[in-house]
């Protein structure tokens, strides 16, 4: 009788762990394929991805006057952002896989600029106002106390190379619209001088 009790009770025991309603395995299946557990996903990691990428960066080359680089790395989302916002309209900053630039380099004018492919780089794709661009860059990069980190490393213009004090020296020549401007006002100040002389 003593053995039928504690028979009973163990399986008393075991009946309380074990539920009545069926179970069904459907919801951990579904939840189980949605679940990513490390390694990149998304449309940038497929080959599809990556094309459109490489199409993109092609795009930008096409339409750029020039392009310069500097180091992506350690730079939060909020001042990335930030950097963003203070370059002047036509100008786009990326961060591009190298292997990926190289593609997109590849038959384009700044073909020589796949020298500059070496660890983690931000692009800018500079549309019109180099210089505006380029002050912009230094400013951030001097309000936000990263001209050691984050020094430009290089660039390329109408197929030709610069090192950080090229680059520099190119933002400091007056623009396009600087210089039509300088023209216009040269051309409408000589019939006023002629009508000086006469």
């Amino acid at each position: 009788m003593r053995q039928t009790a504690i028979l009973l009770a163990a399986a008393g025991t075991a009946a309380a762990f074990v539920s009545n309603t069926p179970v069904s395995h459907r919801s951990a299946q579904r939840s189980r394929s949605s679940l990513h557990m490390g390694g990149a996903s998304g449309v940038a990691t497929t080959l599809e991805g990556k094309r459109v990428k490489v199409e993109r960066i092609k795009g930008l080359l096409d339409t750029s006057e020039m392009i310069f680089t500097v180091p992506a790395g350690s730079m939060s989302v909020s001042d990335t952002q930030d950097l963003r916002k203070s370059l002047p309209e036509g100008t786009v900053m990326s961060v591009v896989k190298n292997k990926l630039m190289a593609r997109a380099l590849e038959g384009t004018d700044y073909e020589s600029a796949s020298e500059m492919l070496s660890g983690p780089n931000m692009w800018f794709f500079i549309e019109e106002d180099i210089g505006a661009t380029i002050k912009a860059y230094n400013k951030f990069t001097k309000d936000y106390d990263k001209k050691e980190s984050h020094p430009i490393l290089g660039g390329a213009m109408e197929g030709v190379n610069y090192d950080a004090a090229g680059v520099d020296a190119i933002g400091k020549l007056p623009s396009k619209t600087e210089l039509i401007a300088k023209i216009a006002g040269g051309i409408k100040a000589v019939p006023t001088k002629l009508a000086r002389v006469v």
